[in-house]
């Protein structure tokens, strides 16, 4: 039965992080991720050591809160200060995770008790031991599937209604300006939602899965299609693909699960591109053998 919830709870994070990964990379930000994924280390510890609770609501808050405020930071530099997006994105993100480094281990020395490996690299393996049971013998499943159904029905409500604010900030920024369109609105409240998907991965399936999720399948399925809508929908299949045939291959030669549901989306992503240029390169033949005719 823990296999089931396992594989469920990963591919709902694969969807939540692949949906929003396809508008990232195509505005050319993929590595946002992974920099809100270090950053908001310094909300989570200030957000317990008000809460003390690793549990509470304030530890979302506040991370999510630091994850806003890197991506404005980000794009401060890089509009702005006229940095170079992978240094803005380097630089911000160092920068605040060194900053919560340093509550834990001077400011709040002795009052924060958090686990960077958990905080950070998670373990799926171990969802099942945060059950959610009630009447005394229920079980309803894993805390961690709950946490994720919540994330993904608000990416989903979000896009479902702001998919043409998305749509035009991902394809043509300098035209949605022209209509009007706050973009910077726009542009955070995507940060946001990638903040939220980052920060409850955590301790679910860890930070290396997220910003995996959020890359490589967007990355597979805009060699298939340029259409958003395609783009999406097969993001969606490669991401699941990766979870199932990742977790058993886990099982079967007894290693880490996310790093093999990594591993096989990345496969997966290789696969399709040799594919492609072997269809491409037959096709080529075929017009030039035509040609001769």
């Amino acid at each position: 039965m823990s296999d089931f919830w396992i594989i469920l709870t990963a591919s709902i994070v694969a969807i939540n992080a692949g949906l929003l990964g396809c508008f990232l990379l195509l505005r050319k930000m993929a590595m946002v991720g992974d920099a809100i994924s270090h950053a908001v280390l310094p909300g989570i510890v200030i957000a317990y050591y008000f809460s003390g609770d690793k549990t509470s609501g304030l530890l979302l808050l506040g991370a999510t809160l630091t994850g806003v405020l890197a991506s404005f930071i980000i794009d401060f530099l890089s509009r702005k200060a006229k940095i170079q997006g992978d240094a803005s994105i380097g630089i911000t993100y160092t920068l605040l995770f060194a900053l919560g480094m340093i509550m834990i281990s001077t400011w709040m020395q002795g009052n924060v008790d958090i686990d960077m490996e958990c905080v950070l690299y998670g373990d799926i393996a171990l969802i099942h031991m945060d059950k959610i049971i009630v009447d005394g013998n229920l079980y309803l499943g894993p805390r961690a599937f709950f946490v994720e159904i919540i994330a993904f029905a608000i990416i989903g409500f979000s896009l479902l209604f702001g998919f043409k604010g998305f749509k035009l900030l991902a394809f043509n920024i300098d035209y949605a300006r022209s209509l009007g369109i706050n973009t910077g609105k726009w542009h955070y409240a995507l940060m946001t939602l990638v903040s939220l998907t980052t920060v409850v991965a955590f301790e679910v399936v860890g930070a290396v899965l997220v910003v995996g999720f959020l890359i490589i399948p967007p990355a597979t399925a805009q060699l298939v299609s340029t259409k958003l809508k395609v783009m999406l929908l097969l993001t969606c299949i490669f991401g699941i693909s990766a979870v199932i045939l990742g977790y058993y291959l886990a099982i079967w030669w007894n290693v880490s699960i996310t790093g093999a549901m990594v591993m096989v989306s990345g496969i997966i992503f290789f696969g399709v591109l040799i594919g492609q240029r072997i269809l491409k390169s037959n096709k080529q033949n075929v017009e030039f053998a035509e040609g001769q005719f």
